[in-house]
């Protein structure tokens, strides 16, 4: 549900009220959302983040709408999905509550170009890449990651002779000659990447991969890697009690593990393949309220929903005929939908509320007070995984005073300052698109030029860096720049 775009989350609502008769669409609550806008009723201040404009960064954040906290680990999400099983979910609660979020406000009155998007994912290279500009490498093992990084396909996959295929990019081969354990190290460390799966030599590597990621402590998770490793030429047989006998596994064991194995993802990089939208609708809004940054969710991306009670109340514990035990069934499913739903919010909310703690001076100043930041600062924060930020931050955005960004544009590597300070490459190459911008047209400036004009404010960087970071932005040398005065 978190790597869920906007779109897609809700083309899966709308399957799940098709496919599930105990799910419906809050049609009061809609209404009554619309007429009481001016309202302080509880379902306007649910899922608001307020951040105080203070340097104590540990009662920075708080939660507008319970004084309690509420944040939970990762560890402690899983633990209570997984010790709920469907037995212990009453099915004659009274499910009053529904799933609703908080009611989009304006993004501010700052003036700025509606139609432009700060969007970073285009493409499954540049989703990768800009994991591997976050991620500690030395030279060579970038350079060779990059390479892996080329050579992948749609899909998410590489070719299985990485050998062959490095023998291809002359550039990589120095006086030192590359080692395959060389390379299989940093292949391994790519493997971790999101999403899970990639830079797999194959489709029994690839679920391979996607196993291991998944939790120890699932029920049937050896016997799916068992599966996998030594008959994945037979998962697929319809003839279970052939594979039963082959395996020496029961047939409630082998459903249990073909069951992990048909929610794996054979094309990992598929999920990103996508044709991006002409308008794109914000997930979260931040405006500034009494010197407070609020974060708040735009609940108009998706529609409220709750239990239908007329089917539920039709559910009587003891009678065990197949209509009762469909509707069980359903109920079971359509609570376990509304609980992943609310996860989604609150871990997209708790995730975007501590961007916004962390990046208050780019919201104040613009690019040029963007700070460094990487997946693990707020994976720490949260503790939660670097993988799970970013599938968090992957197609989302947040509509901001200054523009609507994707969450994933806040993130960037750091450049060292002769002051032991930091710079992150987004302020950089807002100051150096601040100097172009006021040169002589007659005389642009030079990368030499601009790299000694960068040294005085401090930000000691190669001239290399800076004719990268020039491209990056779209900007052509100082030949192509160059504008002669006229003599008349």
């Amino acid at each position: 549900m978190l790597q869920l775009s906007t779109l897609e989350l809700s083309q899966e609502i709308t399957e799940q009220l098709y496919s599930n008769p105990l799910l419906e669409i809050d049609e009061d609550l809609a209404d009554s959302s619309v007429n009481n806008q001016d309202s302080n009723s509880a379902s306007e201040t649910e899922g608001i983040i307020s951040v105080n404009l203070s340097d104590d960064e540990s009662s920075a954040q708080t939660i507008a709408a319970d004084a309690t906290d509420t944040s939970v680990t990762e560890t402690e999400l899983d633990q209570d999905w997984t010790a709920t099983s469907t037995t212990e979910i009453p099915v004659d609660t009274h499910w009053d509550g529904n799933l609703s979020g908080p009611t989009s406000s304006s993004s501010g009155t700052g003036e700025f170009d509606w139609e432009q998007v700060y969007q970073v994912t285009q493409s499954l290279q540049d989703h990768l890449l800009w994991q591997l500009n976050l991620t500690p490498f030395s030279e060579r093992d970038r350079l060779l990651a990059e390479i892996f990084i080329d050579s992948i396909d749609a899909s998410g996959f590489i070719p299985e002779d990485i050998e062959n295929t490095f023998s291809h990019h002359s550039n990589a081969e120095a006086d030192d000659p590359i080692e395959q354990d060389e390379l299989i190290a940093v292949l391994h460390r790519l493997q971790q990447f999101d999403p899970p799966g990639v830079f797999a030599r194959s489709i029994q590597e690839c679920l391979l991969i996607q196993l291991f990621q998944i939790k120890s402590d699932n029920q049937y998770i050896e016997q799916a890697i068992n599966l996998v490793t030594n008959f994945i030429n037979d998962i697929g047989s319809i003839d279970l009690l052939a594979l039963c006998k082959k395996t020496q596994y029961d047939p409630e064991e082998l459903q249990g593990a073909l069951k992990i194995i048909k929610s794996l993802n054979p094309r990992p990089g598929d999920y990103l393949d996508m044709t991006q939208p002409d308008y794109i609708a914000p997930d979260v809004y931040v405006e500034k309220v009494s010197d407070r940054w609020e974060v708040r969710l735009n609940s108009n991306n998706a529609p409220k929903l709750k239990i239908n009670e007329v089917y539920s109340n039709l559910i009587k514990r003891s009678d065990s005929s197949d209509q009762n035990q469909y509707l069980k069934d359903n109920l079971t499913e359509a609570k376990w939908f509304l609980r992943s739903l609310e996860s989604r919010n609150e871990t997209l909310m708790r995730v975007a509320g501590t961007i916004i703690e962390l990046q208050q001076d780019f919201l104040e100043l613009g690019p040029i007070g963007m700070k460094p930041m990487i997946l693990s600062d707020i994976a720490a924060r949260l503790d939660l995984h670097e993988s799970t930020i970013s599938r968090v931050t992957t197609a989302k955005y947040l509509s901001t005073p200054i523009g609507i960004f994707e969450l994933k544009y806040f993130f960037s590597s750091h450049v060292g300052t002769s002051t032991a300070g930091e710079y992150s490459s987004t302020a950089v190459c807002a100051i150096l698109k601040d100097l172009i911008a006021g040169e002589q047209r007659s005389k642009p400036l030079s990368d030499n030029k601009l790299m000694a004009l960068l040294e005085d404010q401090g930000i000691p960087i190669a001239r290399r860096t800076v004719a990268k970071y020039r491209e990056s932005l779209g900007i052509p040398s100082s030949s192509q720049r160059k504008r002669f005065e006229s003599i008349l």
